[in-house]
C-alpha cells in the first residue's frame, strides 16, 4: 500500500511539474519585456534562474506534502544508487516510474488545453536535433552532470535551502542551454515521455534509448562517481570490526 501511495503522489507531482514548466519561459518573456531587457541574454537568464529557484522551492514543498513524492525518475535513481533512499527498492521504482510517466502525459495534455495561442510555440517538449547515438550520449552526459551536481550541492554545498536551490537552478539553466542543440534536453524521462506521447512518438526506440536508458545510466554513474570521490565516513562499529 505504501508503494501505491508513493506512486500516486509521484503521478500527481509529475503532472503538475510538466504542466507548470512551460510557464517559466512565458514568465521570463513577460518580465523581460516589462523591464525592457529582452535583448540582454545574461539578464534574461538571470530572470529565468530566479523564477526556476522559486519553482523548485514550491515543488520541493509539494513533494514533502505528498509524502516525499518525486517528479523525475533520474533523480530517484541517483538518490537510490547513492544510498540516500533506504526505503526505495527496484520493485518500488518499477511501480513509481510508470506512474511518473503517466503524470507526464497528463501534464502535457493539460497544458495544451489552457496555454494561450500566442505562447503555444513553447509547447514542443524535448526532441532529437542530432543523430540517434549523438543524442543518446548527450542526454546521458547532461543527466550525469545534473545528478552529480544535485548530490554535490545537497550534500557538500551550502546548508541554506534557498541557496542550494539557486545553485541547482543555475546548473539546470546552464545544462538546458548546453543541451538545447542536441536533445532539448530533458534530464527527466517522465517529462520526455509526456511530450513524446502527445506528439505520438512515445512508443519508439529513439525515445527509450535517448530519454530513458541513457539518462538512467548517467544517473547511476553520477551516484557511483560521487560515492567514489566522497566516500561515507566509517562508523565506529566498522572501525572496531576492521581492528578485530
Amino acid at each position: 500500500m505504501g508503494v501505491i501511495k508513493a506512486a500516486i503522489g509521484d503521478a500527481v507531482l509529475t503532472s503538475l511539474w510538466v504542466f507548470n514548466l512551460p510557464f517559466l519561459g512565458v514568465l521570463t518573456g513577460i518580465v523581460s519585456k516589462f523591464l525592457g531587457v529582452e535583448a540582454l541574454l545574461p539578464v534574461t537568464l538571470l530572470i529565468t534562474t530566479f523564477l526556476a529557484t522559486i519553482n523548485v522551492l514550491v515543488f520541493s514543498l509539494l513533494g514533502h506534502v505528498l509524502g516525499g513524492a518525486s517528479f523525475n525518475p533520474s533523480t530517484t535513481i541517483t538518490f537510490y544508487a547513492a544510498g540516500l533512499k533506504p526505503d526505495s527498492s527496484l520493485l518500488s521504482m518499477a511501480v513509481r516510474f510508470p506512474a511518473q510517466a503517466a503524470g507526464g502525459v497528463a501534464g502535457a495534455k493539460a497544458i495544451l488545453q489552457v496555454m494561450p495561442s500566442q505562447h503555444r510555440h513553447r509547447l514542443k517538449g524535448p526532441s532529437l536535433k542530432v543523430d540517434l547515438h549523438a543524442g543518446a550520449v548527450a542526454e546521458g552526459a547532461i543527466t550525469f552532470v545534473f545528478c552529480f551536481a544535485l548530490l554535490f550541492i545537497m550534500l557538500k554545498g551550502p546548508k541554506t535551502l534557498i541557496l542550494q536551490l539557486w545553485l541547482l537552478s543555475v546548473t539546470t539553466v546552464g545544462l538546458v542551454l548546453t543541451g538545447s542543440a542536441y536533445t532539448g534536453p530533458s534530464m527527466n524521462p517522465a517529462n520526455a515521455f509526456g511530450w513524446a506521447y502527445v506528439n505520438n512518438w512515445h512508443n519508439t526506440w529513439d525515445l527509450f534509448y535517448v530519454y530513458w536508458i541513457c539518462p538512467f545510466f548517467g544517473a547511476f554513474l553520477a551516484a557511483w562517481v560521487f560515492k567514489f570521490l566522497f566516500p561515507a565516513p566509517s562508523t565506529p562499529t566498522t572501525k572496531k570490526q576492521k581492528k578485530s
